[in-house]
């Protein structure tokens, strides 16, 4: 089911409904989306090198929020991170904002979204450097997302941390003992007092009830390769893939997800026009950074990493950049080349 379709079919009706919500940045992702793969994008030249066939083929838009986009950024930060594999056990821990501060979330994303990305690290940083837990500085790496599996609003963040951290005074590596990381209602704790204390620093108002008890989840997940493999699937894409779009008819757009507690696989349907705000709501802020690495995973600290993996004694694989994907000629099927573009001004 082609998502640009349904945002073609049910613009009208949603931006009489929903234009007075939408940001600047949720205006572009809508419009990204509806000339993605059409000439309003712009269009590529290309050349058959066998048969010598021309033709011209639209762009992409390019949106990180549009689910035809971006899936070779997406399997090449999986390369990256999984160059980054160490041979210890790995931990998802998910940090979540509770139900009472999420319309301050909506009405102030950028401001909110880094506290919460910002209170999840440093918590885990503190508990990492106490000599009761660790007594090391951890290496992770987080990821906001915003949604659940039904594309309710639900901002929360992901961290995936290795067993272990690097003592610096000592100059030495410390492995994790046990399947245990750190205690979830402590980590809880500390992150609702952080957090609090970065909003009452704004000059948001907060809401008068405020659940004392908040939400963090921590759990083993192996290798880690699983867990990256996951939050890959909407760092670049979107929160939703065209192949989970099941129907559009009669007013409404059905979709599919996993219920995760059950894995049995639930459908939903709702209007059109809903259906799409379902989708723009969880448009972040322009120029925001969902996934970001901490520690010795961080870009800077390759050295560091290197030094982790020779300690471990990791067999680092020499791997060549992923490839982009060729254009093939429709007759012979050989490789095409792009001998011109015409950009999106020019086309029509």
């Amino acid at each position: 089911m082609d998502l640009a379709r349904i945002v073609d079919h049910y613009q009208g009706g949603f931006m009489a409904k929903y234009a007075h919500r939408l940001s600047p940045a949720q205006h572009h992702a809508l419009h990204a989306m509806l000339r993605c793969r059409t000439a309003q994008a712009g269009e590529l030249h290309l050349r058959c090198g066998e048969c010598a066939k021309t033709q011209w083929r639209p762009l992409s838009c390019g949106h990180r929020s549009c689910p035809k986009c971006q899936n070779h950024e997406a399997s090449r930060w999986l390369d990256r991170q999984s160059a980054k594999l160490l041979p210890v056990d790995y931990f998802m821990l998910t940090f979540t904002l509770p139900f009472e501060l999420r319309p301050l979330a909506r009405a102030h994303p950028a401001v909110m979204y880094n506290i919460l990305l910002g209170c999840a690290v440093s918590t885990l940083k503190t508990f990492g450097l106490n000599p009761k837990h660790l007594g090391a500085d951890l290496g992770m790496t987080a990821v906001l997302h915003t949604h659940t599996r039904r594309l309710d609003y639900h901002p929360h963040v992901h961290l995936i941390v290795p067993g272990g951290g690097v003592d610096k005074r000592r100059r030495q590596w410390k492995k994790l003992k046990g399947k245990y990381l750190f205690n979830a209602f402590a980590l809880a704790k500390v992150f609702r007092a952080r957090c609090l204390r970065a909003m009452n620093e704004t000059t948001l108002a907060l809401p008068k009830k405020i659940p004392t008890k908040w939400v963090v989840h921590a759990k083993r997940v192996g290798s880690g390769k699983p867990a990256l493999t996951y939050l890959s699937r909407y760092l670049y894409r979107g929160v939703i893939s065209e192949n989970a779009i099941v129907g559009h008819h009669d007013g409404k757009v059905t979709f599919r997800y996993t219920e995760s507690r059950t894995g049995k696989t639930c459908y939903r349907s709702l209007p059109g026009e809903d259906f799409l705000w379902l989708v723009l709501q969880h448009v972040l802020p322009k120029g925001f950074r969902r996934v970001r690495d901490y520690g010795f995973l961080h870009g800077n600290a390759k050295k560091l990493l290197s030094l982790v993996q020779w300690v471990l004694q990791v067999i680092i694989d020499v791997v060549s950049p992923r490839p982009r994907p060729v254009f093939r000629c429709p007759d012979c099927h050989a490789p095409m080349r792009i001998i011109g573009i015409r950009r999106a001004w020019q086309s029509g």
